[in-house]
């Protein structure tokens, strides 16, 4: 029985794919990729023979429209995504035709690129003591947000952020985190295209200076904003230290040397 796979291809370098990705494109009969987004490269594990095609320049009903009619001739069909399906895709509006039409799909996890741009800087996205929490969003553009999800109600909490699709907002990012009480001086990390071989730019900079340094590096597009109170942790003279690792704290696999 055919089946349309969703398989996140990861930020951009084609061996951060998961191993079942990878399995699963040289099983593949055909791939339809979004060519804007998704390296070509990531389709090199592609058996022979295999149908493949860019979806970039495709409509919703284009796209769902192939995946069905490949699935006549194919019992494995692939959506290749960037970076992770279930996050800021069209996964639920193209699973809900799949359904209408009683084909089979599931999904593939793959690598975000708000942890590539983090393992790119070497940056902690959570410290102990500092922020144990990580907000994943976006600035408000043609997608509005949806009520209490403005950045500016968000960035209160004072925790990691995480801005996809927002790059060309950097004027409303700083406006929006100094009403929220952020100050200029507050350091930014900026990343264009996390992991991908030979074209990756780590940007650092704060709230007040990351705009200029973002033109100087020509960065408008494919880039991960990261603001944190964790930023710059590995030059700090004193870290709380992690629990799980403390001589004096005891859990179930192993007794604290002080009880």
């Amino acid at each position: 029985m055919a089946k349309v796979w969703f398989v996140g291809a990861g930020p951009g370098d084609p061996e951060l794919i998961t191993v079942k990705g990878q399995r699963l494109l040289r099983e593949a009969g055909a791939i339809i990729y979004a060519g804007s987004l998704v390296s070509e490269a990531c389709t090199r594990w592609a058996g022979e023979g295999c149908i493949i095609a860019d979806s970039k320049g495709m409509t919703l009903e284009e796209i769902t429209g192939w995946l069905i009619a490949q699935t006549a001739q194919h019992e494995t069909v692939i959506r290749l995504q960037t970076g992770d399906p279930s996050l800021y895709g069209a996964l639920i509006e193209m699973v809900q035709p799949l359904d209408a039409a009683g084909i089979e799909s599931a999904v593939v996890p793959g690598v975000s690129s708000a942890f590539a741009a983090a393992a790119a800087a070497c940056e902690s996205l959570t410290l102990p003591e500092v922020t144990q929490t990580v907000i994943l969003t976006r600035v408000e553009g043609r997608t509005p947000m949806p009520e209490g999800e403005s950045l500016r109600e968000l960035a209160q909490h004072k925790t990691t952020l995480c801005l996809f699709l927002s790059i060309t907002l950097l004027p409303k990012i700083r406006e929006e985190l100094l009403a929220a009480g952020w100050q200029d001086d507050n350091p930014v990390l900026v990343v264009q295209k996390a992991s991908w071989p030979n074209e990756e730019k780590i940007v650092r900079g704060t709230l007040g200076n990351i705009r200029d340094a973002c033109r100087a590096e020509k960065i408008a597009s494919q880039a991960m904003i990261v603001l944190s109170p964790t930023l710059g942790a590995r030059h700090w003279a004193e870290l709380k230290r992690s629990k799980l690792y403390d001589s004096d704290f005891t859990h179930r696999f192993r007794q604290a040397e002080n009880h």
